[in-house]
Protein backbone atom coordinates (compact mmCIF):
# COMPACT_ATOMS: atom_id res chain seq x y z
CA UNK A 1 0.00 0.00 0.00
CA UNK A 2 2.14 3.55 -0.99
CA UNK A 3 1.96 6.58 1.23
CA UNK A 4 -0.72 8.23 -0.18
CA UNK A 5 -3.81 5.40 0.16
CA UNK A 6 -2.28 4.89 3.98
CA UNK A 7 -3.42 9.15 4.47
CA UNK A 8 -6.72 8.34 2.31
CA UNK A 9 -9.47 9.12 5.06
CA UNK A 10 -12.09 7.22 2.64
CA UNK A 11 -9.97 3.77 2.62
CA UNK A 12 -11.88 1.11 3.79
CA UNK A 13 -10.59 -1.81 6.06
CA UNK A 14 -13.17 -4.04 3.56
CA UNK A 15 -11.69 -3.69 0.19
CA UNK A 16 -14.94 -5.54 -1.13
CA UNK A 17 -17.40 -3.10 0.79
CA UNK A 18 -17.21 -0.57 -2.57
CA UNK A 19 -17.96 -3.72 -4.55
CA UNK A 20 -21.00 -4.32 -2.72
CA UNK A 21 -21.93 -0.29 -3.08
CA UNK A 22 -21.49 0.06 -6.90
CA UNK A 23 -23.47 -3.68 -7.33
CA UNK A 24 -26.47 -1.36 -6.01
CA UNK A 25 -25.44 1.50 -8.13
CA UNK A 26 -25.01 -0.31 -11.25
CA UNK A 27 -28.25 -1.98 -10.72
CA UNK A 28 -30.14 1.04 -10.36
CA UNK A 29 -28.47 2.79 -13.51
CA UNK A 30 -29.33 -0.46 -15.81
CA UNK A 31 -32.88 -0.15 -14.45
CA UNK A 32 -33.15 3.02 -15.57
CA UNK A 33 -31.38 2.44 -18.87
CA UNK A 34 -33.30 -0.27 -19.72
CA UNK A 35 -36.44 1.50 -18.61
CA UNK A 36 -36.17 4.57 -20.30
CA UNK A 37 -34.75 2.45 -23.52
CA UNK A 38 -31.51 4.47 -23.30
CA UNK A 39 -29.01 0.98 -22.87
CA UNK A 40 -27.09 2.04 -26.27
CA UNK A 41 -25.68 4.63 -24.08
CA UNK A 42 -23.67 1.96 -22.03
CA UNK A 43 -20.35 0.73 -24.29
CA UNK A 44 -20.46 -2.82 -25.04
CA UNK A 45 -17.24 -3.08 -23.73
CA UNK A 46 -18.26 -1.99 -20.11
CA UNK A 47 -21.70 -4.35 -20.29
CA UNK A 48 -19.10 -7.49 -21.09
CA UNK A 49 -16.60 -6.13 -18.33
CA UNK A 50 -19.79 -6.14 -15.59
CA UNK A 51 -21.14 -9.55 -17.28
CA UNK A 52 -17.33 -11.25 -16.74
CA UNK A 53 -17.11 -10.45 -13.51
CA UNK A 54 -20.47 -11.38 -12.37
CA UNK A 55 -20.00 -14.72 -14.05
CA UNK A 56 -16.33 -15.29 -12.60
CA UNK A 57 -17.41 -14.30 -8.98
CA UNK A 58 -20.33 -16.76 -9.33
CA UNK A 59 -18.40 -19.36 -10.22
CA UNK A 60 -15.64 -18.93 -8.06
CA UNK A 61 -18.34 -18.97 -5.04
CA UNK A 62 -20.35 -21.49 -6.73
CA UNK A 63 -16.81 -23.55 -7.29
CA UNK A 64 -14.70 -22.11 -4.20
CA UNK A 65 -18.38 -23.04 -1.66
CA UNK A 66 -19.20 -26.66 -3.44
CA UNK A 67 -22.66 -25.02 -3.73
CA UNK A 68 -25.20 -22.95 -5.96
CA UNK A 69 -27.15 -20.05 -5.09
CA UNK A 70 -29.44 -18.41 -7.02
CA UNK A 71 -27.43 -16.32 -9.70
CA UNK A 72 -30.70 -13.60 -10.27
CA UNK A 73 -33.27 -11.57 -8.30
CA UNK A 74 -36.72 -12.60 -8.14
CA UNK A 75 -38.43 -16.09 -7.87
CA UNK A 76 -39.17 -16.78 -11.44
CA UNK A 77 -39.50 -14.08 -14.73
CA UNK A 78 -40.96 -10.96 -12.52
CA UNK A 79 -37.11 -9.21 -12.97
CA UNK A 80 -35.60 -11.34 -15.43
CA UNK A 81 -37.56 -12.56 -18.28
CA UNK A 82 -36.96 -15.91 -19.87
CA UNK A 83 -36.09 -14.33 -23.33
CA UNK A 84 -33.54 -12.31 -21.78
CA UNK A 85 -31.92 -15.39 -19.89
CA UNK A 86 -31.75 -17.06 -22.70
CA UNK A 87 -30.64 -14.17 -24.96
CA UNK A 88 -27.77 -13.85 -22.13
CA UNK A 89 -26.75 -17.36 -21.85
CA UNK A 90 -26.46 -18.16 -25.26
CA UNK A 91 -24.42 -15.03 -26.21
CA UNK A 92 -21.80 -16.25 -23.34
CA UNK A 93 -22.33 -20.29 -24.81
CA UNK A 94 -21.33 -18.80 -28.20
CA UNK A 95 -18.61 -16.25 -27.08
CA UNK A 96 -16.49 -19.71 -25.43
CA UNK A 97 -17.91 -21.92 -28.51
CA UNK A 98 -19.63 -23.95 -26.84
CA UNK A 99 -23.17 -25.15 -28.10
CA UNK A 100 -26.15 -27.01 -26.66
CA UNK A 101 -24.39 -30.62 -26.10
CA UNK A 102 -21.77 -28.91 -23.50
CA UNK A 103 -24.49 -27.32 -21.62
CA UNK A 104 -26.63 -30.21 -21.77
CA UNK A 105 -24.10 -31.99 -19.98
CA UNK A 106 -23.06 -29.75 -17.65
CA UNK A 107 -26.64 -28.75 -16.62
CA UNK A 108 -27.29 -32.41 -14.99
CA UNK A 109 -25.71 -31.23 -11.67
CA UNK A 110 -27.95 -31.60 -9.52
CA UNK A 111 -29.41 -27.68 -8.44
CA UNK A 112 -29.53 -27.54 -4.39
CA UNK A 113 -32.64 -26.93 -2.96
CA UNK A 114 -33.13 -23.26 -3.25
CA UNK A 115 -34.91 -23.24 -6.34
CA UNK A 116 -37.95 -24.06 -3.97
CA UNK A 117 -37.24 -21.39 -1.74
CA UNK A 118 -39.05 -17.65 -2.07
CA UNK A 119 -36.49 -15.00 -2.99
CA UNK A 120 -38.00 -12.93 -0.35
CA UNK A 121 -37.02 -15.62 2.17
CA UNK A 122 -33.73 -16.31 0.78
CA UNK A 123 -33.14 -12.86 0.89
CA UNK A 124 -34.37 -12.85 5.19
CA UNK A 125 -31.87 -15.74 5.98
CA UNK A 126 -29.17 -14.20 3.87
CA UNK A 127 -28.87 -17.24 1.75
CA UNK A 128 -29.32 -14.69 -1.50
Amino acid sequence: MSSSEDRNPDLENDPYAALERAADLIWDRSQRAVAERESDQISDATVAKLMTAAVKLYAAKADGGSRTFRPVLGDYDEVITPTEALTAVTEVLRALRLGPMEFGLWSRRRPEDYHDIPHSELVKTGKS
